[in-house]
């Protein structure tokens, strides 16, 4: 088995790993930037964070129609589309002479970042085999954040070396152009699969698993020609079609995105109210987010051998109790000792919750047919996301920043209670039956 799981994440590497770690090195890269440009624009603060705002306003607006995309045209062509308005988007970094310029170029960014990311969900989803689908999804979203951690760091060199903000948009426009050549010309994952697919009996079941029609080597959102009662039924019938679960477990893996998003805000502004050093900021967020990192193949594991809950539930059980034990400390002596810990607590949460938001979303999906639910899915999931640092700066506003972050852990631990509820009914305590 460990051999055919390798083979099969292997064959992955060109069309979807790599592209991925491209693509997120590149807008880890800019991402930082955007108010920057803003301000040479003119922009104030609070202008300037509008327009990188921009960026997940994008996303949030991408993924319906990115739904679309996908069943219409197939996943490679949605990839590689994306990935080519994407670069227009760069180019408008770099030109734009106006604030409005440059929010309509960060929007498009978010735009096509969401429909890159739901076509390789939705590719994952119909090719990978069962027995290991969360530790492919988990191995995609361990390539998003090692792209995402290094692209701030390529940027900072570029920018001593040339002293222009530019340099890092040059960048990301070169990742964008080796990812869409990586997605229209590099090996053909489907192509190996459909002949294994097709092995007499006596090969791996696990192979065979990998589609339930006939493979011709064309998307099978988009190229195979499907029974009618298979054929895409749309965004927003698949919606309301699917509107228990959602409402349920999309809720509840809402929250999950949630309090993964906040950490990025409390943790650097805990550390400024206790008069930390912003090296010393870095250097604990930068331990913490080393621990994540290591830990995102762990949660695969974790979640092929003993199922979805056994991942899920201690990562927001970890999360929600290093947030309420945080709101408790800033007036402890050994605050900044806390601190770091509960840091490192969080961290390892993070770090069990990789992939799960992806597996879920793919357990759930319907086989021959999943962009349109993914889009549906990807909506809330990135909704909760956006609306956390919201509800955090708003919270700490009206009362005290202990007071905000014990909140994030209380929504953490309902969390918890929403996937102990609701994984059981809607997948099962060991993952959807690979039967």
């Amino acid at each position: 088995m460990a051999g055919s799981t390798k083979g099969v994440l292997l064959r992955f590497a060109p069309m979807i790993y790599g592209p991925t770690v491209l693509f997120a090195i590149g807008e880890g890269a800019v991402v930082p930037l955007i108010p920057i440009l803003a301000a040479r624009l003119g922009g104030d603060l609070a202008v300037a964070g509008l327009v990188a705002s921009a960026l997940v306003v994008g996303q949030l607006c991408g993924n319906l129609p990115a739904g679309w995309l996908v069943a219409r045209f197939g996943e490679r062509l949605t990839m590689a589309g994306a990935g080519g308005l994407a670069l227009l988007g760069v180019l408008g970094l770099i030109l734009a002479p106006s604030l409005g310029l440059l929010a309509a170029a960060v929007f498009v960014i978010g735009l096509c970042a969401a429909a890159f990311g739901l076509a390789r969900h939705a590719f994952m989803t119909t090719r990978v085999p069962l027995s290991f689908r969360a530790r492919a999804l988990a191995l995609l979203g361990g390539s998003f954040r090692f792209g995402m951690f290094i692209g701030p760091f390529l940027a900072a060199l570029l920018l001593s070396l040339t002293g222009t903000e530019a340099s890092a948009a040059w960048l990301f426009a070169a990742c964008l152009v080796a990812c869409v050549l990586l997605v229209l010309l590099g090996p053909d994952p489907e192509r190996s699969l459909e002949a294994e697919a097709s092995a007499p009996a006596g090969s791996s079941r696990d192979a065979r698993q990998t589609s339930p029609v006939a493979d011709t080597g064309e998307a099978v959102t988009g190229g195979i020609r499907l029974p009618a009662a298979q054929r895409s039924e749309g965004v927003f019938r698949t919606m309301a079609r699917h509107r228990r679960v959602l409402s349920r477990l999309g809720l509840t893996a809402a929250s999950l995105a949630a309090v993964r998003s906040a950490r990025q805000v409390v943790l650097p502004l805990w550390g400024l109210s206790l008069g930390l050093e912003a090296h010393t900021i870095s250097l604990v967020v930068g331990i913490a987010g080393a621990i994540d990192f290591a830990l995102f193949y762990a949660s695969g594991q974790v979640m092929d051998r003993f199922g979805r809950l056994w991942a899920s539930l201690p990562a927001m059980l970890l999360i929600g109790a290093g947030f309420l034990f945080l709101a408790f400390t800033h007036e402890l002596p050994d605050a900044s000792m806390w601190f770091a810990m509960l840091a490192a607590v969080i961290g390892v949460g993070n770090g069990l919750s990789s992939g799960i938001l992806l597996t879920l979303g793919a357990d759930l999906a319907p086989r021959h047919d999943p962009a349109p639910f993914l889009s549906s899915w990807r909506t809330l999931t990135d909704a909760g996301g956006a609306a956390a640092p919201v509800l955090f700066s708003a919270i700490a506003a009206i009362s005290t920043l202990a007071v905000a972050t014990g909140a994030m852990g209380a929504i953490a631990l309902l969390g918890a209670l929403g996937f102990w509820r609701w994984v059981p009914r809607f997948i099962g305590r060991s993952g959807p039956a690979s039967g």
